[in-house]
């Protein structure tokens, strides 16, 4: 594991137009470690000044960036990605600091988002090879059909996954030939700093890549959507948000991509590998500590094994290491700050005074830090909130169904369609289910679905559009169609 201090290696001011520069009122914010509640570091407070200098310094490098060969852009990524692969305990490190993850969850997520630059590269050489050409059916002039880049790109992303959330934006933006500002979560923003240092050494040019953290994101992201400029939005977060911002994206029909919230059910049928279905559960549900969007948030059991399951599932929530992620053998660490262990807290003692069973947790840990006890809760009535909203947290709500047809039914009982989970030694049930499931991914038999190949995205109000895989890609392009009189 990596030692040092956190600020030995990154940079906390804004990085715009290939400078890194203080905001231009001074102003700062704090970084707070969630495992210690202590302040780690200041970095720049953008304003809205700082903001549209960003949006500037991404629209007077969008030409430029757009003309460059696809291949020198495929080449600047896979060096980035080399980088990451290289500088993997640095960003492991920030992440267990200013996020709170585990160091082995940390790694795997440096792994998962290094990822998307490797992917991305290998695809941005291919995208002047897929156009079409051919001839009209009924006439004698040819029809050309070729992709370009959107434009300048506003990326938001969230805290929970501080460097695959960028990567899963920035990577296939520059593939594609747009040039980018980022806006990280004000909570962690130490690890996409870090990120655009390796970009500018891997030879990202000046004012492709931005970064402005801001405490006032109503305002500075408000005014970079309002300038015609801007053509694009990426945004990762809450539903309700996502609602806002499509409403500012449509005064300017910019192009848009919103993964929300999500209500993922995890459903265990009775022939079910029962070791598998609760290694995978324990996955789906504890990663990141349940802060997570394609967490398990509703866990339906088949009555045949409801108990085994149940009990066994407990015992292995039970027995979970909570502390410093830089301590070994940590399974659990913190949430992200107090408000989201007390809204998780809430959720739980709601269940409970309502008449839910809570098996084990239920409670905070004492000390420093927002940590909660992992925690299993069964019999919830319909009445309890944790039916319905996102859980965002370590606590596993556990319910029972008899008939396919009736976990079919509660499985798509929300308004969210983004993630689903079906662990069953029937192919052709799993295949029947998955495909009845109104959601944009579902996992057979494996608790983690996320991968840079794949396209992540969700249904209903869980979102538009897609990232990672082909679809990734795609979002940052405009079809251009040409018709040409020989």
């Amino acid at each position: 594991m990596s030692t040092g201090t956190t600020l030995d290696f990154t940079r906390t001011e804004l990085f715009i137009g290939g400078e890194w520069i203080p905001a231009t009122t001074g102003g700062t914010l704090p970084v707070i470690n969630p495992a210690t509640g202590e302040v780690i570091a200041h970095v720049a407070d953008a304003t809205v000044k700082d903001g549209m200098t960003a949006l500037d310094a991404a629209c007077a490098a969008q030409d430029s960036w757009a003309a460059t060969p696809a291949r020198e852009r495929a080449d600047i990524l896979a060096r980035t990605y080399q980088a990451i692969v290289a500088r993997r305990d640095d960003f492991a490190r920030l992440i267990v600091d200013e996020m709170g993850k585990p160091w082995a969850e940390a790694q795997s997520e440096v792994d998962y988002g290094a990822g998307f630059f490797r992917w991305f590269a290998e695809s941005a050489g291919r995208i002047h090879t897929e156009g079409q050409f051919g001839v009209e059916p009924g006439s004698n002039y040819h029809i050309a059909v070729s992709k370009r880049p959107v434009g300048p790109s506003l990326l938001i992303t969230p805290w929970n996954f501080p460097l695959a959330m960028g990567a899963r934006k920035i990577a296939p933006a520059l593939a594609a030939g747009c040039t980018t500002v980022l806006k990280p979560a004000a909570q962690t923003p130490l690890t996409s700093l870090l990120l655009a240092e390796v970009l500018q050494e891997a030879g990202v040019p000046a004012g492709v890549v931005n970064v402005v953290v801001t405490d006032n994101s109503r305002d500075v992201i408000g005014a970079i959507m309002n300038d015609g400029r801007t053509r694009k939005i990426s945004f990762t977060g809450s539903t309700q948000v996502g609602r806002v911002l499509l409403a500012q994206a449509a005064q300017n029909v910019m192009n848009t991509s919103m993964e929300l919230g999500g209500n993922a059910p995890l459903i265990v049928f009775d022939d079910a590998d029962l070791d598998a279905a609760i290694e995978g559960a324990y996955l789906a549900k504890l990663r990141n500590g349940g802060q997570s969007c394609v967490a398990a948030n509703r866990i339906y059991v088949q009555s045949g094994i409801a108990h085994e399951f149940t009990k066994r599932f407990t015992d292995r929530l039970a027995a979970v290491n909570v502390g410093n992620g830089h301590e070994p053998n940590t399974g659990l660490g913190p949430l992200i700050d107090d408000k989201q262990r007390a809204t998780v807290h809430n959720l739980v003692t709601d269940a409970v005074a309502k008449g839910a069973t809570c098996l084990t947790g239920g409670r905070f840990v004492d000390g420093p830090g927002y940590y909660y006890q992992p925690t299993v809760l069964t019999d919830i009535p319909a009445e309890a909130s944790i039916r319905e909203d996102e859980i965002f947290g370590p606590v596993a709500a556990i319910y029972t169904f008899d008939t396919e047809e009736e976990a079919i039914v509660e499985a798509n009982a929300t308004p969210y369609g983004l993630a689903s989970y079906i662990f069953t030694q029937d192919l052709t049930r799993a295949l029947r289910v998955a495909d009845a499931i109104d959601a944009g991914m579902t996992g057979i038999n494996r608790g983690l679905i996320s991968n840079p190949a794949a396209p992540f995205g969700g249904t209903k109000q869980s979102g538009l559009g897609r990232e990672g895989g082909i679809e990734g890609l795609e979002a940052y392009q405009e079809t251009k169609y040409t018709g040409i009189q020989l």
